[in-house]
């Protein structure tokens, strides 16, 4: 990266979740740390349709920002970009609405599987952030790693239910 970009710049600001990704250490977890804040609003007020439409919208723009970022910075997939770390949450936290009820308990633990699966890249997270080039290819890993941690919350509520009647 030849210098840190302007957040005047839309896409800057964007990729960079509003300044989050610049934090250190541990840029993604502040990343996803400020999309807290929506994920419980949607939560709360909108459920997990509202969520969804969040992730979604969140990866699609995040394309646009991360490819205007790397073109400004000069980099590739740079740790200061988080929006793909904000769709991921999002996309937890509205695919865990789809089987189970939203509440705390939900927002912390997506929030900590998904940021598991997001460190950990498992098959085949690794190997889709490691082929896909341009924006798509920042934000789907993240989008997989909400897969991963929405399926094993469900499972594991369910287990826990079961084994609680």
């Amino acid at each position: 990266m030849t210098a840190r970009p302007s957040l005047r710049d839309p896409a800057v600001l964007l990729a960079t979740w509003f300044g989050a990704g610049y934090l250190r250490p541990a840029p993604g977890t502040w990343g996803t740390a400020a999309a807290l804040p929506v994920g419980w609003f949607l939560m709360t007020y909108a459920g997990a349709m509202a969520l969804l439409a969040a992730g979604v919208a969140t990866f699609l723009v995040g394309i646009w920002a991360a490819n205007g970022f790397d073109r400004l910075s000069g980099g590739h997939d740079s740790s200061e970009i988080v929006i793909d770390e904000a769709a991921g949450l999002f996309l937890t936290l509205g695919l865990i609405g789809l089987f189970l009820p939203l509440n705390p308990v939900a927002l912390g633990f997506g929030f900590l599987l998904f940021r598991l699966f997001d460190i950990l890249k498992p098959f085949p997270i690794r190997q889709a952030d490691a082929s896909i080039p341009g924006g798509v290819g920042v934000m789907i890993d993240d989008a997989l790693a909400a897969i991963y941690a929405a399926a094993v919350y469900c499972i594991g509520a369910r287990l826990i239910e079961g084994w609680a009647s």
